[in-house]
C-alpha cells in the first residue's frame, strides 16, 4: 500500500476525532474543517472503539515515519494521534493505567502533591487573613469561605463584569499580540455543567464563552475566566492559529480541537497564564476598577496577598484525580479531600470532583496543573514567548527547560 501523502494524513487523523467524538461528549471540543469530512465522520452507525484505535495505530506508524510533512508538524501530529489512540483503546475496554494514560494523552506523567505543600498554603493564607485583619470565630478553613464567598456577585451583574473585563482585555491583546479584524466573543451564561466557563470555538474568528451559574459567581476568579476563556487566551488562540495556521499555511489539523490529546495541555496552559500576561503577574488593580464601577466587592491588596498564599491550592484536584483514578478512592472520599485541602464548601468541592469523574474529563485537570508550569516556565515574563504559544504548533517537550 502507498503511503499517504500529508493531507491523506491530515485527513485521516481528523476523521479519527470526529469519530470518536461520536461515544464522548465533548471530544470535539472545536471543528471548523470541511463540512464533507464531518459528514462522512458522522454518517451512519459509530463505528467501534476498537476499530478506531486500530486505525490509530496504524495513522501513528504512518505518521511517524512520512517524509510527506515538515519534522515539527509530523511531531506534533504524532503527538496527538498517540492521544486519540489512547482515548479509543480505553474506551474499547483495553487496561490503560491512569497514569499512563495522563502521559500518552497529554505528554506530561502527573505525580502527588504531598499534603505538607498545602499545609503550608493553609499557613501561608491564614496569615494573610490575619494581617488583612479578616476575622471569623471559626476555623481556617470557615474563615476562608466566609471571605470568600463575601465576593459574590450578583446574577443581574455578571454579564455587565465579563463585558467590561472583556473590552479591556481585547484592547490589551491587541496591543501586544495584534488580533484579526473581524474576530468577536459573545458571552452567555448556563446551567448544569460540569465545568466553571467554557470558551465554544464556532470558527471564523467567533467564539462563545459559556460561565455557568451552577455556584454563585465570584468576583476573584471573573477576571481569569475572561481572560482564560477570550482574550489573550482560547479565543485568541484559535483565531491566531485559524489565519495563521489554517488559511496561510493550509495546516487543516489546526480546524480540530480534540480533548485527549497535548493540544488541550498547551492550550490550557497559556489560558491560565493568560491574566498575568495581559495585565502583569499582579492584575488586582485593574480588577478592583473595573468591579468598583459596578458596585461589586474586590479589594486588590488582599485579594493579591491571599491568591499568593494560596496558589499551591491548584494541586489539589490533581491528588484528588488520582486518589479516584489510581487509588480507588470513593467519590465521597475525594469530596472529602478537597474540602479539607482546597478549604473551599462541601458544595464547591462536589463540583470539583464531579468535573473529575465526567467520563470526558476524568484526566483533564492536569491540563491546567502542568499545563500552566511548563507555559509559566516557558514564557519566563517574555511576550514574544507567549506570541508563540498563540500561533505555533508546539507538544509539551519543547516547554520543558534544558
Amino acid at each position: 500500500m502507498a503511503a499517504m501523502n500529508s493531507d491523506e494524513l491530515v485527513e485521516e487523523y481528523i476523521d479519527l476525532g470526529l469519530a470518536l467524538g461520536r461515544h464522548l461528549d465533548g471530544f470535539v471540543d472545536a471543528y471548523y474543517g470541511p463540512e464533507e469530512l464531518a459528514l462522512r465522520a458522522t454518517s451512519g452507525p459509530p463505528v467501534d472503539p476498537a476499530r478506531l484505535a486500530d486505525r490509530a495505530r496504524r495513522l501513528l506508524v504512518e505518521v511517524d515515519s512520512t517524509d510527506a510533512m515538515p519534522d515539527r508538524r509530523r511531531v506534533w501530529l504524532a503527538a496527538q494521534v498517540r492521544g486519540l489512540m489512547t482515548s479509543a483503546a480505553r474506551l474499547a475496554g483495553e487496561a490503560v493505567g491512569y497514569l499512563d494514560e495522563i502521559e500518552a494523552c497529554y505528554g506530561v506523567r502527573p505525580s502527588w502533591v504531598h499534603e505538607d505543600v498545602f499545609a503550608d498554603a493553609h499557613r501561608r493564607i491564614a496569615e494573610s487573613l490575619d494581617r488583612r485583619a479578616v476575622r471569623s470565630p471559626g476555623s481556617l478553613a470557615e474563615t476562608f469561605n466566609a471571605w470568600r464567598e463575601s465576593h459574590v456577585v450578583a446574577p443581574d451583574n455578571v454579564l455587565r463584569a465579563l463585558r467590561s473585563l472583556a473590552e479591556d482585555f481585547r484592547a490589551r491583546t491587541d496591543a501586544t499580540f495584534g488580533l484579526p479584524e473581524g474576530e468577536h466573543v459573545d458571552f452567555e451564561l448556563v446551567t448544569a455543567k460540569p465545568w466553571s466557563g467554557f470558551n465554544f470555538y464556532l470558527g471564523g474568528l467567533r467564539s462563545r464563552v459559556a460561565l455557568n451559574l451552577d455556584l454563585p459567581v465570584l468576583s476573584l476568579s471573573l477576571g481569569h475566566i475572561v481572560a482564560h476563556e477570550a482574550y489573550p487566551g482560547h479565543h485568541t488562540e484559535h483565531c491566531r492559529k485559524e489565519v495563521g495556521l489554517v488559511r496561510r499555511n493550509g495546516q487543516l489539523e489546526e480546524s480540530i480541537f480534540l480533548v485527549g490529546t497535548p493540544q488541550c495541555l498547551l492550550a490550557e496552559g497559556l489560558a491560565d497564564l493568560a491574566l498575568e500576561v495581559i495585565a502583569s503577574p499582579s492584575p488586582e488593580e485593574i480588577l478592583e476598577g473595573h468591579f468598583k464601577g459596578l458596585g461589586v466587592r474586590y479589594e486588590a491588596a488582599t485579594v493579591a496577598e491571599v491568591a499568593a498564599g494560596g496558589d499551591a491550592l491548584s494541586s489539589v484536584r490533581g491528588n484528588a484525580a488520582i486518589g479516584i483514578h489510581d487509588r480507588g478512592w470513593s467519590v465521597d472520599q475525594a469530596v472529602d479531600y478537597v474540602e479539607r485541602w482546597a478549604l473551599t464548601s462541601r458544595q464547591r468541592a462536589m463540583k470539583t470532583v464531579e468535573f473529575l469523574t465526567d467520563p470526558t474529563w476524568r484526566a483533564y485537570p492536569f491540563c491546567y496543573i502542568d499545563g500552566v508550569r511548563l507555559c509559566r516556565s516557558f514564557v519566563g515574563g517574555d511576550p514574544r514567548r507567549f506570541a508563540r504559544l498563540l500561533g505555533e504548533q508546539m507538544v509539551p517537550a519543547e516547554l520543558v527547560p534544558g
